[in-house]
């Protein structure tokens, strides 16, 4: 066992973040437990409540770096000179192979058992606002006439059933979900204009 005096308490803090993600990603959300991050890190289960308030706090501090994790695929996935529907058709495959390739991490976003009952924080708020910003770019250079609050309600339609086709791709095997992905963004931003008129 290390000795406490080993590391600061921020130290702390991130080890038992980055071993608790490493248990996400490796057995999912279902396998992670106090006692698990404990082991892997080498200290008490003592010590882990002494940096997180609850195993609620700490999954939710991790869907905090899957959420920043994901917010830099989309980014990286934008290209400047497309057209909004391009970039939302980008963002959208992006997410989806994002979603693909990192599922017991995405899955977490979704799980709310353990976080339920928290209130949720505002700084958690922020965070998943941050993520929508980006869809909501996009609505705004598209439909330059629409206020922020109907972007931000188009965004979360949009993305509502974004996730709907990741959930499919990632959980049956669902063939050609790129085209399908397209083909939402397409149908979504040709009716969102007309409703906007």
């Amino acid at each position: 066992m290390a000795r406490r005096s080993e590391h600061t308490q921020d130290e702390i803090k991130q080890m038992v973040l980055q071993a608790a993600e490493r248990i996400v990603i490796e057995q999912g959300l279902d396998s992670l437990s106090a006692r698990a991050i404990a082991l892997d890190i080498g200290y008490t289960v003592g010590s882990i409540y002494k940096v997180f308030d609850n195993m609620a706090d700490l999954i939710l501090h991790l869907k905090t770096r899957t959420l920043d994790d994901i917010a830099l695929t989309l980014q990286q996935a934008l290209v400047v000179d497309d057209s909004p529907q391009c970039c939302l058709v980008a963002l959208s495959k992006a997410y989806l192979t994002y979603a693909k390739h990192n599922f017991n991490r995405w899955q977490m976003l979704f799980n709310q058992r353990q976080t339920a009952a928290l209130v949720t924080p505002d700084w958690y708020k922020l965070q998943t606002a941050q993520l929508f910003k980006l869809i909501e770019g996009q609505l705004k250079r598209h439909t330059p006439m629409a206020s922020d609050e109907q972007a931000h309600r188009a965004a979360q339609a949009l993305w509502g059933g974004v996730n709907g086709i990741c959930y499919s791709a990632v959980l049956e095997d669902v063939s050609d979900t790129e085209r399908t992905v397209g083909l939402l963004v397409e149908s979504f931003m040709r009716g969102w204009m007309l409703e906007e008129r």
